[in-house]
């Protein structure tokens, strides 16, 4: 499993919720675990965090930058890391 932890430039909001559907849509095509937004201290989103199961790092990479967000530029940083799930209440 992959994080996937992306930061949206500055004063961007405007651009996310544009770019939402689009994003909602594409995650649909994906074995994502769970994903959303990161929310800054006044309550706005600021960034988002996915959790993907994904063979390898490439698809996790291609699924990144693949991504409606992404491509329209709302995001600063992106980052991926393996993800090792040890617990998971149910």
């Amino acid at each position: 499993m992959w994080c996937i932890h992306c930061e949206d430039k500055p004063d961007s909001i405007e651009l996310r919720q544009q770019t939402r559907p689009s994003h909602v849509e594409y995650l649909g095509g994906f074995d994502v675990r769970v994903g959303g937004p990161l929310i800054n201290e006044d309550g706005e989103m600021c960034g988002s965090c996915i959790m993907l199961e994904a063979p390898d790092r490439a698809a996790a990479e291609a699924f990144a930058e693949n991504d409606p967000y992404n491509k329209a530029g709302l995001f600063a940083r992106v980052s991926i890391q393996e993800f090792k799930t040890v617990f998971w209440p149910q």
